[in-house]
């Protein structure tokens, strides 16, 4: 049994795990984290992860760039292992992540989705066989709530497309000041919030006389939840290292 921290388990994604694995076997919430605690709850809930008393196998964090800069100072010290699905995280605590990871098992990846990681391997595939003679778009939707933009999985997509192509695309978010034709190596990213779109997320290739088109939509946040328990569960008694969902699937 894979015992579970979760940090931001208030919100709606934290509330979304909690249902998931209280329908599992293999695992179970012992803890969680949310500004306005609760120690007396049942799973306890602590406004801070240096209260908690429970001693978690893993945490999973869907909370805010701010707290997830937190988390892993307290992984790094208390050597647990930590599944990240926040977004919007800056340089710093992309670094921190990274040397989290020479010390003990990290998972992460910008969506927890089987469909969005299939997407990807579809979009690489598409960019090795086409070349650099089709214009590539990524158009993302979300709820008007999202405060980054584009969403860590439009970078993801991007990042993983350009990659295919050892980098040679630039990446453009506005073209509202610029009176000139697109560049051949742009790849424009764009955001879309508004209501309450979980996700939607278009790759386009269009080339002459013809636009090919990758797409995901997200019906609802339990799409994420399940790969983020699926990914604590897998990542648990894991040696030191980042994992990610290609990791998961080839597992």
């Amino acid at each position: 049994m894979v015992k579970i921290a979760i940090q931001g388990i208030g919100g709606r994604m934290g509330q979304a795990l909690c249902r998931l694995i209280a329908a599992r076997t293999d695992c179970q919430v012992v803890a969680g984290i949310d500004l306005n605690g609760n120690p007396q709850a049942t799973p306890p809930v602590y406004s801070s992860l240096a209260e908690m008393k429970e001693k978690p196998d893993v945490l999973i964090d869907f909370s805010s760039p701010a707290a997830t800069a937190k988390a892993v100072g307290y992984c790094a010290e208390h050597h647990l292992p930590c599944v990240v699905c926040t977004t919007g995280l800056d340089e710093t605590t992309e670094r921190a992540i990274q040397e989290l990871s020479k010390h003990t098992a990290v998972f992460k990846s910008a969506n927890m989705s089987m469909g969005i990681n299939l997407l990807i391997e579809l979009a690489r595939t598409a960019v090795e066989m086409l070349g650099l003679d089709y214009d590539i778009e990524i158009i993302e939707k979300h709820h008007h709530n999202k405060v980054d933009a584009p969403s860590g999985t439009a970078l993801m997509i991007a990042n993983e497309i350009n990659d295919a192509v050892d980098n040679r695309y630039h990446y453009v978010y506005d073209r509202s000041q610029v009176r000139q034709p697109r560049q051949p190596l742009e790849m424009g990213l764009h955001a879309v919030r508004g209501g309450s779109i979980v996700g939607d997320h278009e790759v386009l290739f269009c080339g002459p006389d013809e636009v090919i088109t990758l797409g995901h939509s997200a019906a609802s946040r339990e799409v994420f939840a399940n790969g983020a328990v699926n990914a604590a569960v897998f990542l648990a008694g894991k040696p030191a290292g980042m994992y990610s969902m290609k990791d998961l699937i080839q597992k």
